[in-house]
């Protein structure tokens, strides 16, 4: 029987995804469109249940291991550095709160949205967390591994799962669907989840939690219904409209990451 998911409909994913690209009035708003969002998944999960074969999941599986492998193969040819170049990430014994206290943050009216760093056409590689489908720009991908031993680490935010060694690299691996959707994670759905990837940030040792990788797919800037405002949410560049599913400003991601803040956090 195959896990179910917040989102067992289209128009309750698009629901979502278009409340986490506006910018609440109040609390009380945030919590009363969760309510009737987890009330709405509710009733549709309860309609229907799919039946995966053992076949089916194998083939799956492949499909899965052959598109980490193209991707790969994308990055390389592209020259984006990875976790595995010459360069090999710095130790992270201490993941998040590593921003130097010197550093100079740019304000915000200064950074350039992530728009107008891909170019009118660009690659994104689709992967699933919970059932919510997240892309990120092959641009800002690191690469991808699978998910093996991770290490817990006291004192870290409820999101950090721990390090994970890879060959001499110190991997930060986060738990995507308690840092991305906090309002619906659950016991239910911690127990449900099943990560087996690793989806490398950039070049910097931050990894996200993955159950699935979908596939890699041309966008246009017009396929992408961009964020509205600033403010609130910055690691969310905007919603992929026929794809729904969320468009991830990697930069931003990682900054608010090395600060530790969780994603409905407000940037400092």
């Amino acid at each position: 029987m195959s896990k179910q998911s917040p989102f067992a409909r289209e128009e309750v994913m698009e629901a979502y995804l278009d409340s986490l690209l506006k910018e609440p009035e109040t609390p009380e708003d945030v919590t009363a469109r969760t309510a009737k969002l987890l009330e709405q998944a509710s009733q549709q999960m309860a309609e229907s249940a799919l039946v995966s074969t053992a076949s089916d999941s194998e083939a799956h599986v492949n499909k899965e291991e052959a598109l980490a492998e193209e991707v790969s193969s994308l990055i390389e040819s592209q020259n984006f550095k990875t976790i595995d170049s010459e360069k090999q990430h710095s130790p992270v014994d201490v993941p998040v709160q590593a921003e130097e206290e010197s550093e100079v943050s740019v304000p915000e009216s200064l950074k350039t949205p992530l728009k107008d760093t891909l170019g009118f056409r660009f690659q994104a590689l689709f992967f699933e967390v919970a059932g919510l489908t997240l892309a990120v720009p092959l641009t800002s991908l690191g690469g991808i591994h699978q998910i093996e031993k991770i290490g817990p680490l006291f004192g870290k935010p409820d999101w950090f799962m721990g390090v994970m060694l890879h060959r001499e690299s110190k991997l930060s691996v986060v738990d995507s669907a308690k840092w991305v959707m906090p309002e619906k994670y659950d016991e239910n759905l911690a127990q449900s989840l099943n990560y087996r990837y690793l989806i490398m940030l950039g070049e910097s040792a931050w990894g996200l939690a993955s159950e699935k990788l979908v596939n890699t797919v041309n966008l246009t800037t017009d396929d992408v219904k961009w964020r509205e405002s600033t403010g609130k949410r910055p690691w969310l560049a905007g919603m992929v409209k026929e794809k729904m599913c969320a468009l991830i400003d990697v930069e931003e991601l990682i900054s608010m990451l090395n600060k530790g803040l969780g994603s409905n956090d407000q940037t400092p």
